[in-house]
């Protein structure tokens, strides 16, 4: 084999392999075609209906009671005594001696102090009499010229006056002090924090505990705008014995449901700058006794749903919980079956229900499943849950 047959070979090959190639490649069959459809997401939808009644407004707020305050001693000393009923969580009654100071330094002070009540009371005595003796001896000389205030001993009468005044503001600033050695508080109360022991010396000023009171305890409800005007309740209202809105505190203690009666004595004069609501004021009087629900009290603290009662009867649409979506819109199915997005005024929600002001017409269907990756106009199959033999349609994708 000569020179050029070698080279020529391995090139010839790779050519043919080449033409080979593409003529398989031309000769490949075309895939079928097939025509692309839009799935179909079947899901559940129910008639909005029409009402007429007094709607409900349904909010949330936290206990907290009506007084608080910090027990605070105004004098300084050792702690002799503290009461039982001084102990976190315990019961304590007005006017009842929580803690007491030792005084003897305070009943020593009292003594010094009607010492020198009794020493200005003589000495103003003195000065009377001088001031009579004088004016007397004026008087003797009847002469023409008028006396001075200080001959007449007037201004000496004044100062003596003057000295007693001071000296019974001492006595009664020292018999003070013996009184606020004994600690209490002004009204029947719960314990919330000890702060103070046996034999502890403590200084003006100090805080020995926290102490509320339990005659009424407040919840601080947030209201939107159209929760105001359903209520008819304006911003700055004060409440009277005739139009206190009722109210209605639930909650769940373990496996049981709570109930407590109150009522909105007051809303805020202002908007909340940051949340742009108006808070109303509920209270609910004597807590932890005829106001508590079976012996469970309106417990200061607790977490409570508030369901205020409206005053007058509204129109409004009304939908189950399930068909509002979090940016207060609902999914209505049009009569070609695709999806409109559609935003309303909620009026109250509550935990089956939700009513709102616009935004549908009588008898369109609303989704209440669940559903993800919503747009407009998208294609649905609407099942009606009272009748749930309707057909699915096979290019359906179940959503339910």
């Amino acid at each position: 084999m000569n020179k050029v047959t070698k080279i020529m070979l391995p090139i010839g090959v790779l050519a043919f392999s080449i033409i080979g190639l593409k003529l398989m490649v031309a000769n490949k069959p075309e895939p079928e075609k097939k025509e692309s459809t839009e799935r179909i997401v079947s899901l559940y939808t129910t008639p909005v209906t029409q009402i007429k009644r007094t709607i409900d407004v349904e909010t949330q707020g936290e206990v907290r009671p009506k007084n608080e305050i910090p027990l605070t001693s105004r004098v300084s000393g050792h702690v002799i005594s503290i009461d039982e009923q001084f102990d976190e969580g315990a019961a304590v009654n007005a006017d009842t001696v929580l803690i007491k100071i030792e005084d003897t330094d305070y009943q020593v002070a009292v003594i010094r102090a009607q010492a020198r009540v009794a020493e200005a009371e003589v000495a103003l005595q003195r000065e009377l009499a001088n001031a009579k003796m004088k004016k007397d001896t004026w008087d003797q000389k009847k002469g023409n010229a008028q006396p001075s205030p200080f001959a007449l001993n007037k201004p000496q009468v004044l100062e003596a006056e003057a000295k007693l005044r001071a000296a019974k503001a001492d006595l009664t600033e020292a018999e003070l002090n013996v009184a606020r050695t004994e600690i209490k508080v002004p009204f029947n109360g719960r314990v919330i924090s000890r702060n103070v022991g046996l034999g502890q010396y403590v200084s003006a000023g100090t805080v020995l505990g926290r102490v509320f009171s339990v005659d009424t305890a407040q919840v601080r409800l947030p209201l939107t705008d159209l929760q105001l005007a359903t209520l008819k309740i304006p911003l700055g209202f004060e409440a009277d014995n005739n139009n206190a809105p009722a109210v209605k505190f639930t909650t769940h203690i373990g496996r049981n449901e709570h109930h407590w009666q109150g009522h909105i004595i007051r809303t805020n004069a202002a908007v909340d700058q940051n949340t742009r609501l108006t808070y109303a004021i509920a209270e609910v009087n004597d807590p932890y006794g005829s106001g508590a629900d079976n012996g469970v009290p309106f417990a200061v603290g607790m977490f409570v749903t508030a369901h205020i009662t409206g005053s007058e009867v509204t129109e409004a649409w009304m939908l189950p919980r399930d068909a509002l979506r979090q940016d207060d819109s609902i999914y209505v199915v049009s009569a070609d079956n695709t999806l409109s997005i559609r935003q309303v005024d909620v009026y109250a929600t509550t935990s089956d229900e939700v009513m709102f002001k616009d935004g549908v017409t009588a008898g369109e269907q609303v989704v209440t499943s669940a559903v993800t990756n919503v747009y407009e106009g998208m294609k649905v199959n609407p099942i009606s849950k009272e009748n749930a033999t309707v057909v699915v349609s096979k290019d359906a994708e179940p959503q339910l």
